[in-house]
C-alpha cells in the first residue's frame, strides 16, 4: 500500500482538518467577543467619562478625572489630539497608545483620553493563549487520529496478512461488526478460489498421467515401424508419428509440471545457456529450406533453480515460432545477464497480441505453437511459473525480439 494512499494517513489528516477548522472558528468567535468586550470596556467607559466631565467642565467646576483619564475641551486640546474624526479611536504618540474619544457639545470640540489602559495587554494575553490553545488543540487531534487510525488500520493489516500468508481460517470472523462481515467473506471467497484452484491442479495431473500411457505405446509401436520399414514410404510417416508423440510427451511432462505448487529454491540449478543451445540445434531443421541463418550467439552464461523441462521448452517454443515465421534474413539467441534473447527478422506480433504480452491471466493468440502444443500464453505462464519476466519489443531493423529476465533469487553466474 503506497503511503499517499494508506487509510492510516487519511485518517490522521481528516483530524487534523478537523482540529484546524474547529480552532479557527473558535479563534474568530472569540476575536468577535474580544472586540465586543473592549467596544463595551472602554468605549462605553470613555463615554461614561465625557457625558459626565462635559458640563462639570462647561459649568466651572473641578474636574477630576480618575487615575490615567484626561479631559481637555477646546484650545486645551493636545495638538497631536486634534483634527481627529469624533468617535473612540486608538492613537500612538510616541510610542503610547492612547484610547481616544473624540466629541463636540454646544460648547465646542472635546476630547477624552485613556492613558493608562491595560486592555491592549488583556488583548495580547488573550490573543497568545488563543495561539496556544490551537497549537494544542492542533497536536492532540494529531494524536488522536493516530491512536484511532492505528486501532482501525491494525486489523485490517491483520486481515491482509493473514490472506497474503493464504491461512485457511482468517482472523476477525467472529467480530459482529464491518470487518467481520469483511473478514468472513474475505475467507468464502478464498476457500472458493482454493478449492476451485485445487480442482484446476487435480485435473491437469490426472489428464497429463492419462496420456502418458497411450502415448509411450504410439512411441514404441513407431520405433518398431521405424526398424521393421524397408521403403521410404512406410518409414517417414512412422518417423513423423514418432516425432509427434514425442512432443506430445514432453507437452504432458510441461503440465504436470505448471501443475505442481512451485518450489523454485530447493531444485538443482541447470545452465540456461545449454538449454539454449540445445534448443537452438533441436530446432534447427526448420530453417535448412530457408534462407534464414538460425544462430545462438553465446552470452554471458548462468545458471537458474528451475525445472530444466520448463524452461527448454519456453526457450524452444520461442525459437521454434521464430523459424516458423521467419522466411528470409535471421534468427538469433543469445544470453545476456540473467536473460534469454530470441529476436528474428519476421513479420513481427500483431498489435493485439502484442497488448496481450506481459499481462498476467490473459490468454495470448499463438498460431506457432504447433509440435509442442506450447503457445505463447504458455510461455507465459511457464515464465509466471518460474517468476521470470516474459517481454516482447521490435528488433532494431525490423522483427520481434522476445526475452525471458529470470528472477535474481533464483540465477547465478
Amino acid at each position: 500500500m503506497r503511503r499517499t494512499e494508506s487509510l492510516q494517513r487519511r485518517i490522521v489528516v481528516a483530524f487534523i482538518l478537523f482540529g484546524l477548522v474547529s480552532s479557527v472558528l473558535s479563534a474568530v468567535i472569540a476575536a468577535v467577543a474580544v472586540e465586543g468586550i473592549e467596544a463595551h470596556l472602554v468605549d462605553n467607559r470613555l463615554a461614561e467619562v465625557a457625558a459626565w466631565a462635559s458640563p462639570r467642565q462647561a459649568g466651572g467646576l473641578d474636574v477630576d478625572m480618575p487615575t490615567g483619564l484626561r479631559f481637555h475641551r477646546g484650545a486645551a486640546i493636545p495638538l497631536p489630539l486634534r483634527g481627529l474624526p469624533e468617535g473612540v479611536q486608538e492613537v500612538n504618540i510616541n510610542g503610547v497608545n492612547l484610547h481616544v474619544l473624540t466629541g463636540s457639545d454646544m460648547n465646542g470640540p472635546y476630547v477624552v483620553v485613556d492613558h493608562e489602559s491595560d486592555y491592549d495587554k488583556v488583548e495580547i494575553a488573550v490573543y497568545s493563549m488563543l495561539a496556544l490553545a490551537l497549537a494544542s488543540f492542533l497536536v492532540f487531534a494529531a494524536i488522536l487520529g493516530g491512536f484511532v487510525a492505528r486501532r482501525v488500520a491494525a486489523p485490517i493489516h491483520e486481515l491482509a496478512d493473514a490472506v497474503g500468508a493464504q491461512r485457511t481460517l482468517l482472523p476477525l470472523t467472529d467480530r459482529e461488526d464491518e470487518l467481520g462481515i469483511l473478514a468472513r467473506a474475505l475467507q468464502a471467497h478464498t476457500a472458493e478460489l482454493r478449492l476451485f484452484l485445487d480442482r484446476e491442479r487435480f485435473f491437469t495431473g490426472d489428464v497429463s498421467h492419462e496420456l502418458r500411457s497411450p502415448l509411450t505405446v504410439i512411441m514404441g509401436a513407431a520405433e518398431i515401424l521405424m526398424d521393421q520399414a524397408h521403403s521410404h514410404a512406410v518409414r517417414a510417416p512412422a518417423e513423423r508419428i514418432y516425432r509427434a508423440a514425442q512432443e506430445a510427451a514432453a507437452c504432458v511432462t510441461v503440465l504436470l509440471l505448471l501443475a505442481r505448487a512451485p518450489a523454485l529454491s530447493g531444485l538443482p540449478p541447470v545452465r540456461i545457456g545449454d538449454i539454449a543451445c540445445a534448443e537452438t540445434e533441436r530446432y534447427r531443421a526448420l530453417v535448412a529450406a530457408k534462407p534464414v541463418s538460425l544462430t545462438f550467439a553465446g552470452g554471458e552464461n548462468f545458471s537458474v533453480r528451475a525445472p530444466g523441462e520448463l524452461c527448454a521448452a519456453a526457450i524452444g517454443n520461442l525459437i521454434r515460432n521464430a523459424c516458423q515465421y521467419t522466411e528470409s534474413g535471421e534468427v538469433r539467441v543469445f544470453l545476456r545477464h540473467g536473460c534469454v534473447v530470441v529476436e528474428d527478422t519476421g513479420p513481427g506480433l500483431p498489435a493485439a497480441v502484442r497488448a496481450t504480452i506481459g499481462v498476467r491471466a490473459c490468454p495470448v493468440p499463438s498460431s506457432g505453437s504447433a509440435g509442442t502444443g506450447l503457445g505463447l500464453s504458455l510461455v507465459q505462464r511457464i515464465c509466471e511459473y518460474l517468476e521470470a519476466a516474459f517481454a516482447y519489443g521490435d528488433r532494431p531493423g525490423g522483427g520481434s525480439r522476445f526475452s525471458i529476465t529470470f528472477s535474481p533469487s533464483f540465477t547465478k553466474s
